[in-house]
């Protein structure tokens, strides 16, 4: 199969498309600029400029079976945007709109479009999100990824072009950013974390099940027109998490038990209140459609995803 692959060079994307090639398919990857390095060996570079309302990829669309579209403008810390929400709209959105467009119009067979669960929201409370929950997006990276669902499965109703949706929850593994390497950082350095007291419950994906599950919404014929969430399907406390991690870089977990409350309290005095929800709340989704449905079982537990991170954290 030919497959052209959005945010190849990115953390996801170059776990993905070492995968493509492994199982021999035609990997195509849309990059910005000439001279990007290539996400594995054997795939072939085609140059796209900057993704947009605007883009051009009828050249990238050539011969192509399928499209999986991985690009999109996550979380900036210290956004200098003038306009951030026009920001992400312009990517997340409008760029996936183009696409999709362009794709119906060449007859590509199938568009894999990776989301997030942010486009159910920031928590649960007794009950795990479901795909068929309404959606209830609190910023503007869910906003716009709610938006970019909606406007893939317009463009495409009525044409040969199937599509399948995927919300993800947070991804870890070899290659991560933001919060999980920010995480891995201070376990690995043996900093005192405030966390031995929060008992919450959070799904997670370590970058193999994800890629797999991309894989398995490739390949399956019963994916189609699917809206599915993935995970581990080992949810998990923040404090569990971090233990775990430091278990797998041979280090001690320093966990200092803050009551919660308190640590939300510093939250609002602070105004950081958003980033300590998101350490001691829940966020729990059920993937079990997904497991039905496609027969899919994660291939690593978390323990082997995160023995995988500390070989490549140690090694960097």
């Amino acid at each position: 199969m030919r497959v052209l692959v959005t945010g190849a060079t990115g953390f996801v994307g170059r776990h993905f498309c070492e995968t493509l090639v492994e199982r021999g398919h035609h990997v195509v990857a849309a990059v910005r600029q000439e001279g990007a390095r290539p996400p594995a060996a054997g795939v072939t570079p085609v140059i796209v400029g900057d993704i947009g309302p605007d883009t051009m990829w009828r050249t990238a669309l050539s011969g192509v079976n399928a499209v999986v579209h991985l690009a999109a403008r996550a979380h900036v810390m210290r956004d200098t945007a003038n306009n951030p929400e026009a920001a992400y709209r312009r990517v997340n959105v409008e760029a996936t709109r183009r696409l999709i467009e362009e794709a119906v119009a060449a007859d590509v067979r199938r568009f894999v479009f990776l989301s997030s669960v942010k486009v159910n929201g920031e928590a649960t409370t007794t009950t795990a999100f479901r795909p068929e929950d309404a959606p209830s997006p609190e910023d503007a990276y869910g906003r716009t990824k709610r938006d970019a669902e909606t406007a893939l499965i317009i463009a495409a109703e009525g044409s040969k072009t199937e599509t399948v949706i995927l919300r993800a929850p947070l991804v870890y593994g070899p290659g991560m950013k933001g919060n999980a390497l920010t995480l891995f950082r201070a376990v690995a350095k043996g900093l005192p974390l405030p966390l031995g007291s929060v008992d919450n419950q959070r799904s997670m994906i370590f970058a193999g099940n994800l890629t797999d599950a991309l894989m398995t919404a490739l390949e399956k014929p019963a994916a189609a027109s699917g809206v599915f969430f993935v995970s581990d399907n080992d949810d998990v406390s923040t404090a569990t998490f971090a233990r775990r991690a430091a278990a797998a870089l041979g280090r001690p977990a320093r966990l200092l038990p803050i009551p919660v409350g308190l640590l939300k309290l510093i939250g609002r005095v602070g105004g950081q209140s958003a980033v300590i929800e998101r350490v001691v709340g829940s966020l729990q989704i059920d993937i079990s459609d997904f497991q039905k449905k496609l027969n899919w079982t994660p291939p690593f537990t978390m323990k082997e995803g995160l023995e995988q991170t500390a070989s490549w954290y140690k090694s960097r």
